[in-house]
């Protein structure tokens, strides 16, 4: 498995490849470049510093409670959006929620839409996604669900 941005909350880059010991060991034998990687972040002591506070953060509370909470809050401020115009499907799996359109979205119009509602999207294809981090409060939850809907209706 390959972890990344959650490391560090987004802050600076850091990555992890896990793996088992078979497989570690089995990679091990095998000729260089396996799973070469670039040394640009290697060993930086200022994003293994941020990945301890972010990974020190998540621990000191019951952080899948939490994510049922936002779950919850997703599935609640995103339902309406089935019912807009050009939405294919909702769904909501744990603090991810999507609005899936049955076109590309509108990048400009969904974006001008989303920042009038407070918040920055980044919509991928025809996608709208959110995934707030697991210290989101329920209003934030409700006011980034609120974006959805808007930029689901302008995209």
């Amino acid at each position: 498995m390959c972890v990344g941005k959650a490391l560090t909350g987004g802050y600076l880059s850091m990555a992890a490849t896990l793996c088992t010991t078979p497989v570690a060991e089995g990679i091990s034998r095998g000729e260089v470049p396996v799973l070469a990687h670039g040394p640009t972040f290697m060993g930086n002591p200022l994003a293994s510093a941020v990945a301890c506070a972010s990974i020190d953060l998540l621990l000191s509370q019951d952080w899948a409670v939490e994510v049922k909470r936002i779950e919850a809050g997703l599935r609640d401020g995103l339902a309406e959006a089935a019912a807009l115009p050009g939405v294919r499907d909702v769904r909501v799996l744990g603090a991810v929620g999507v609005v899936q359109l049955d076109h590309p979205v509108d990048m400009a119009a969904a974006t001008e839409a989303a920042v009038r509602a407070g918040v920055w999207l980044r919509p991928f294809r025809d996608l709208i996604y959110v995934m707030p981090p697991f210290v989101t409060g329920d209003e934030d939850v409700a006011r980034v669900c609120a974006a959805v809907r808007a930029a689901a209706s302008a995209g």
